[in-house]
């Protein structure tokens, strides 16, 4: 559908009533794109019920500017090509802002799509610094970028002891830059000496060759930048072929699939690089509550940020007046905003001007807070 976005008037002619009631549109679209299936569709379907109850207390609320808010999703299976022909449809379907974004491999390729058709993109997970590369002034991260969460983890492996910092990915755009983001936090920290970025392969059955470089390289800490299905089965090796250290993984690891089917010995140990996780913010009680009454669940890793984008797009929006494309990208840079993930604001560049990361421990199959460690 072709959302009309101003009013035309003819030349010394007013606008007939008709004409205007049929270039209004009924309801404002917003797009999340989001892995719905593969490995990472826990998390995907996650931030699409967080997303949907921003929508719905919004439309409960009376909408904005006198119209319903609906949420269209698409899969992007963490999948570069698929991710593209997903945004497409996106665009197609008359969308106002896009508020999805997981996989950063995922979203940066949609980024020329979005632009090319006008559409803000308010991006709720992805944080690789690739996204910042095109400098679109239309794109806008709601988390911290990777330079900062890797400050963050350096920070903390110096202060817990590490010596030797062994930093591993898996080949893909969030993966690199974090990864690549860490080594050089170490080099510019000092006393922590990084004794190699290695890559393994997504889907591999066993990462065994990696744990015996590790090994052999004598760390005594590993970095593991990429997501939860690999990290899994990367600690299974580790402490397999004999790894006593520390395994830190990056927030795009650190959820409860992590830690299935690992024995005690293995999760020890084990720790994580978070972005928000309700379970562990008390300040957000009532909204967990809300969450668990409409979903069935309590909220996890990636579902605050997904509700965040839905009310940044639904402010800007409100503020803009209109859905001019133009009017809501200013408006969104604009932005000044409270909400669950705290102050929101962001820099000429679409960063976020603050942003939180946590430190968590594996306990059994869950993970607890390390509270000194920011």
């Amino acid at each position: 559908m072709a959302v009309v976005l101003a009013a035309l008037t003819g030349c010394g002619g007013a606008e007939k009533a008709g004409d205007k009631a049929a270039a209004a549109p009924e309801v404002i679209r917003l797009g999340t794109l989001v892995p719905l299936t593969g490995r990472n569709s826990p998390s995907g379907q996650a931030m699409v019920d967080a997303a949907q109850l921003a929508v719905d207390e919004a439309n409960a609320a009376g909408g904005v500017l006198g119209r319903k808010i609906e949420l269209v999703v698409e899969d992007d299976a963490c999948d570069p090509g698929t991710a593209v022909t997903a945004a497409r449809t996106l665009i197609d379907k008359g969308i106002s802002v896009s508020v999805g974004g997981y996989c950063s491999s995922a979203t940066v390729p949609t980024l020329k799509s979005f632009r090319a058709a006008r559409v803000p993109m308010i991006v709720a997970q992805s944080n690789s610094t690739d996204l910042l590369g095109p400098k679109y002034d239309s794109v806008f991260l709601v988390c911290g970028t990777v330079g900062a969460e890797a400050d963050f983890a350096v920070d903390w492996m110096k202060r817990s002891g590490a010596k030797r910092l062994a930093v591993v990915h898996d080949g893909t755009s969030f993966p690199i830059t974090l990864a690549q983001s860490t080594v050089a936090a170490a080099k510019r920290a000092g006393g922590l000496a990084v004794t190699g970025e290695l890559t393994l392969s997504q889907g591999a059955p066993s990462y065994a060759r990696t744990a015996k470089t590790v090994i052999s390289a004598g760390s005594d800490t590993v970095y593991y930048t990429g997501y939860y299905a690999e990290a899994n089965q990367l600690i299974k090796d580790l402490r397999t072929q004999g790894f006593q250290g520390k395994i830190v993984v990056g927030d795009g690891a650190t959820d409860g699939p992590l830690l299935q089917y690992l024995t005690k010995a293995q999760s020890r140990d084990v720790y994580g690089t978070a972005m928000l996780y309700p379970e562990f913010m008390p300040e957000l009680a009532d909204w967990s509550a809300r969450y668990l009454a409409a979903v069935g669940t309590s909220p996890g890793p990636s579902t605050v940020e997904a509700y965040d984008a839905v009310n940044v797009a639904l402010d800007a929006i409100k503020r803009a007046g209109s859905l001019d494309p133009e009017a809501i990208r200013k408006a969104i840079s604009a932005t000044d905003l409270e909400t669950l993930s705290g102050r929101m604001s962001f820099n000429p560049d679409g960063t976020r001007t603050s942003a939180r990361f946590l430190l968590l421990k594996a306990v059994d199959e869950g993970f607890k807070l390390v509270p000194t460690a920011g």
